[in-house]
């Protein structure tokens, strides 16, 4: 399984308030869709958008832009198991 997600740059600053860094920085952000029934108890906001397959990931990768963001669903409730 893969997060969906993906690589930028931004410039500004980053860092803790006591030694902030400023500059560019490259940045992973991740697609986030409602909790479904397993994951809402330990976060009821959001859980990452997770690509099950190397179909989905050749889709989010290399498709047209909306056929890339059907895959912005959660998973179904029995797809994931918590530990």
């Amino acid at each position: 399984m893969l997060f969906a997600g993906l690589w930028t740059r931004r410039t500004g600053v980053r860092g803790p308030k006591s030694a902030p860094f400023e500059g560019e920085h490259q940045l992973f952000g991740f697609l986030t869709k409602t909790a479904n029934a397993i994951v809402a108890p330990i976060c009821p906001k959001a859980t990452p958008v997770i690509l099950k397959t190397p179909d989905e990931v050749d889709v989010w990768l290399s498709a047209e832009t909306m056929d890339a963001l059907e895959l912005q669903r959660p998973l179904p409730d029995g797809a994931l198991k918590l530990s």
